[in-house]
């Protein structure tokens, strides 16, 4: 009996060590997995940042705000670059627009600043709204728009034509459905834009009405028209279609389509944002979701004339009370008052323009209350 129990217990020593032994390797195989997976993650980032460094970062130093912010959502502004090979300096931003993420829903709403607007663009000095971008670059332009919109933007990204038509080109082209008119100013378009970007494009023809198969050249000519009913606000609207058409694509293409795009698009492209913030917002990419978009000032007058002034400008009827849809629109459950600031600015241009809110307006806020 002495001597059985004796081999019983060895043999259970045996089988054991034998446990032991499987479950090191095992232990062995799970972190040389971890290890390969890690490296693999490691080596996906590395390349991620070295195509960032494509990119042209320009920090925002000197933001200011009338000390408003946004919690929950995060503040984009877009600026289109219409420089021209010949330009030096900055050029006029021809494009201005808005992108407001919401942090929980990943909704981006588009907001586009008709580019003629009357606003406070520094100190003392009212001006076009496009003509920030032009004196002092990006950040005078976030500054402007901060100061005059009652916002808190802390980030910019600025496209030129270039970029556009490149990343239409790449994702395979887009579809969009044109009146008669739209697809002859297009047509005069298309030949100063393939003339910058130095890229080919077809001449629609017959120039009629349909849904059409737009390439790089034909979506920036696209949005770049104005001349049609509804002026500068109809192409604002353009642009953010192009847009909310660029981020439908975009979402379908695969990673080879992706790489190509980084590496033709990137260097066309000036941003605040740094790699490690273009790195986390690229891992929610697919989350992301355009909502509803609209153009400010959203009650407008465009008088003959402005004493003092030179040109057509789109004038606010009361800059505050714009100002109060606008956060409506882009923060719904936000309790907001106008800052002594904005009020301030929006005095001097009633002041100026003799251009006041509609009396209907105010009594039907009025009756609201």
């Amino acid at each position: 009996m002495g001597q059985r129990d004796d081999r019983r217990l060895a043999r259970k020593k045996q089988e054991m060590r034998r446990q032991k032994r499987r479950k090191k390797r095992r232990r062995r195989i799970v972190f040389l997995v971890a290890e390969i997976l890690i490296l693999c993650i490691l080596s996906v980032i590395a390349y991620g940042m070295f195509k960032l460094d494509k990119l042209n970062v320009n920090p925002l130093k000197n933001l200011t705000n009338n000390g408003i912010s946004q919690d929950g959502y995060m503040n984009v502004a877009i600026f289109g670059d219409d420089r021209r090979p010949e330009d030096t300096g900055n050029a006029r931003s021809d494009c201005i627009i808005i992108a407001s993420i919401n942090n929980d829903t990943k909704e981006v709403k588009l907001v586009s600043v008709y580019r003629d607007t009357l606003l406070n663009t520094e100190d003392d000095t009212y001006d076009k709204a496009n003509s920030a971008y032009a004196v002092g670059g990006a950040e005078a332009a976030v500054n402007m728009l901060n100061r005059n919109l009652d916002l808190d933007i802390q980030d910019y990204v600025s496209v030129n034509f270039l970029a556009v038509a490149d990343v239409v080109d790449l994702l395979g082209g887009i579809d969009l459905e044109l009146t008669d008119e739209e697809v002859v100013h297009m047509n005069n378009y298309c030949v100063e834009t393939s003339e910058i970007t130095g890229k080919k494009y077809k001449k629609i023809e017959p120039e009629v009405a349909g849904t059409y198969h737009l390439n790089g050249v034909q979506a920036v000519s696209y949005s770049r028209i104005r001349y049609t009913e509804g002026g500068d606000f109809q192409r604002t609207s353009r642009q953010r279609l192009v847009i909310e058409k660029i981020a439908e694509e975009a979402k379908k293409a695969d990673l080879s389509t992706i790489n190509k795009i980084i590496d033709a698009v990137f260097p066309e492209i000036t941003t605040s944002f740094t790699s490690g913030e273009i790195v986390k917002m690229s891992a929610g990419l697919l989350q992301y979701s355009i909502g509803d978009n609209e153009g400010f000032p959203m009650d407008n007058e465009t008088p003959d004339s402005i004493p003092g002034y030179q040109g057509s400008y789109v004038v606010p009827k009361g800059l505050e009370e714009n100002v109060i849809k606008l956060h409506k629109f882009l923060f719904p459950d936000e309790d907001y008052t106008p800052t002594d600031t904005l009020k301030e600015i929006s005095d001097h241009i009633k002041d100026v323009t003799g251009i006041y809110p509609d009396d209907s307006e105010d009594s039907t806020e009025d009756n609201e209350e």
